[in-house]
Order: C-alpha cells, then sequence, then structure tokens
C-alpha cells in the first residue's frame, strides 16, 4: 500500500495545542489519585531541571505505565536505550527484583552525570548498570557480553535510529520479551504527508521495520497528557 493511502489531513496545531491544557489537568488527577508522592520522584525531577536536562522524561502516569509492564512480565532484565536523567531508569528499576538489573544506554556524559546521582538518591543503585556512550557503539558490546537476554527493552532516545536500536533489541531479547518505542506519532507527523518533521519521518521508518520483521507481533498505542498527542509502539518476541 503506497504511502500516501496511509496518510490523512491533520486539524490544525491550534486546535490540538487547545487540549493539551485539559490533557495535563488529567494527567495530573491521574498522578495525585493513583501514584504516591514518592513513586511521582519529585527530586529526581527537580534536579534534571536545574541541571538544565531537557523536559522530555516520560509522564507520571506513563512511567507507572512502564513500571507496571515490567512488574506484570516478572521482568528480571530489562534494556533501556537513553537514560537521559534517570526518571524512566527508576520506575523500571523499582519493578525489578532484589536481584534484578536494568542496564541503561546515555550519550551524554553529563546526562549521565545527573542520571547517577538520582539513581542514588532513589536507593536503586544496585540495580542499575548505566553505561556511557553512543548507542550503536554500546550495544554491540553489550551483545559481545553474551550475558542474560533482556526481558523487556525500552527505547526513548534520538529518534533516526530507532528501527537500528529496534533491531539490536531483538536479538539481545528472550522469546516472549516485550519491546516498547515511545514517540511514534508525534503529533500524527507519522502519518501527514506534508511532515518534515524529522522525529515523524523517523517513526514512518521504525513502523515499516517492524512490519517487517518476522520475530515480532506489535501494536501502538497514541497517548495524550502533559506530553501532548504521541504514542508508544509495543511489540513483543515470538522467537
Amino acid at each position: 500500500m503506497v504511502l500516501a493511502a496511509l496518510c490523512v489531513k491533520l486539524p490544525p496545531q491550534r486546535k490540538r495545542g487547545d487540549m493539551t491544557a485539559d490533557w495535563s489537568v488529567v494527567d495530573d488527577y491521574i498522578a495525585e489519585r493513583l501514584i504516591s508522592p514518592q513513586e511521582r520522584q519529585h527530586a529526581t525531577l527537580d534536579a534534571n531541571r536545574a541541571a538544565g536536562l531537557p523536559e522530555i522524561d516520560v509522564s507520571a502516569p506513563q512511567g507507572k505505565f512502564l513500571h507496571l509492564l515490567a512488574a506484570a512480565i516478572g521482568a528480571r532484565r530489562i534494556l533501556e536505550i537513553g537514560t537521559l536523567g534517570g526518571y524512566s531508569t527508576i520506575w523500571f528499576a523499582r519493578a525489578l527484583p532484589p536481584d534484578g538489573k536494568i542496564v541503561t544506554v546515555e550519550y551524554e556524559p553529563r546526562h549521565a552525570e545527573v542520571a547517577r546521582a538520582n539513581i542514588l538518591r532513589e536507593g536503586v543503585a544496585e540495580k542499575v548498570d548505566l553505561r556511557v556512550g553512543a548507542a550503536l557503539d554500546v550495544l554491540p558490546q553489550i551483545e559481545a557480553e553474551g550475558g542474560p537476554p533482556f526481558d523487556l527493552a525500552f527505547i526513548d532516545a534520538d529518534k533516526a535510529n530507532n528501527p537500528a536500536y529496534f533491531a539490536f533489541a531483538v536479538k539481545l531479547a528472550r522469546p516472549g520479551a516485550l519491546i516498547v518505542v515511545d514517540n511514534v506519532v508525534r503529533d500524527g507527523a507519522v502519518v501527514d504527508p506534508a511532515t518534515r518533521d524529522e522525529s515523524g519521518l523517523a517513526a514512518r521508518r521504525l513502523f515499516d521495520a517492524v512490519a517487517a520483521e518476522p520475530r515480532v507481533t506489535a501494536t501502538a498505542v497514541q497517548t495524550v497528557g502533559t506530553k501532548g498527542w504521541d504514542g508508544f509502539l509495543i511489540a513483543r518476541v515470538t522467537a
């Protein structure tokens, strides 16, 4: 099927923007009712902001969703591509058993330094293996180490390399593992034929790669909230 048949005319950006405040109110309500203050990691977010890190962490409801996903499948080993300040890393670490491990990869040394401090303060340092470097350099090293396969992978890094990150995640995962990729809708840019947004174009390439990968079954869910209109791609490794 040609791309034009899959793409749609989107409503004006202004109309979507008008909804963002309402979405944020609902996110706040969910967090207040269902997520404890300790879980929400206010100190982590404050430290990230003070260090000048970009405010691109998952939201608190999304973090809790990822935490529950990891706990539900009994994950013992998690791969995270894109640490930033460690906010999602901490959510995952708290879902692991005492002997569990999350291997998280961060490109920016300054971000990794902030993440290490956050992870230590939140008391999960023994569960976190933080690697610093370009993911496409670090992932082959992880593969060469020959460690146990991963039960879950979370990809939330530079979007242009998502197809390559996904391919590595499939190789490093056990059959039955889950792979979650953040930011795959991008305000609808993924289906906008006129888009020049590189993240939207990268999301489209990711969908093509996942659709062509015979070792996974996958879907994607749209999300709205404090982070705007976006979505997660969720795949299960079948072989």
